[in-house]
C-alpha cells in the first residue's frame, strides 16, 4: 500500500505543470500558423474589413 500511495503522490506532483506546458505548446503551434499563413490571414482581413466598410456606408447614406 505505502508504495501505491508513493507512486500516486508521485504522479501527482509530476502532473501539476502539465497545463502550463499544453498551453505553451499550443501557443507556439499557433503562432507557428499565423506566422506561415501570414500572407493569407492579412488578405482576408482586408477582404472582410473591405465588405464591412462598403456596407456600412450604404446603411449610412
Amino acid at each position: 500500500m505505502k508504495r501505491k500511495s508513493k507512486i500516486l503522490s508521485w504522479w501527482k506532483k509530476e502532473n501539476r505543470g502539465m497545463g502550463t506546458v499544453e498551453m505553451i505548446l499550443i501557443i507556439v503551434v499557433l503562432i507557428g500558423l499565423v506566422l506561415i499563413f501570414k500572407t493569407q490571414i492579412r488578405e482576408l482581413a482586408q477582404i472582410i474589413f473591405e465588405k464591412i466598410a462598403a456596407d456600412s456606408s450604404a446603411i449610412l447614406a
